[in-house]
């Protein structure tokens, strides 16, 4: 299994613009929990799991509309690639740093 705890410093480019977050990550095994905080909030990950070097996880926004988002992304070393879904709205490519 990757690293995959610590802090994560994020950008998705969605249609918004590029929206920087960090991505604060603490596994237990197969999960994890931790927050995702910028711009537009602070939220809670829902239903955080690890497979491999994998993270998949939940957030709800409220700004600047309710709804959940779903992400996957993989962690490669320092490095953090993957999608952000916005159910209608679509997807959108998600890269990080390791804080």
């Amino acid at each position: 299994m990757a690293n995959v705890d610590g802090n994560w410093n994020t950008v998705t480019k969605s249609p918004m613009g590029d929206q920087q977050a960090t991505l604060s990550v603490q596994s237990n095994g197969d999960t994890f929990t931790g927050t995702f905080s910028g711009g537009l909030g602070t939220t809670d990950i829902k239903d955080g799991k690890v497979n491999g070097d994998t993270l998949t996880f939940t957030l709800d926004i409220t700004v600047p509309m309710p709804m959940s988002l779903t992400v996957e992304a993989t962690a490669q070393g320092d490095n953090l690639n993957g999608t952000v879904t916005a159910g209608a709205f679509g997807s959108f490519p998600i890269t990080g740093t390791r804080a």
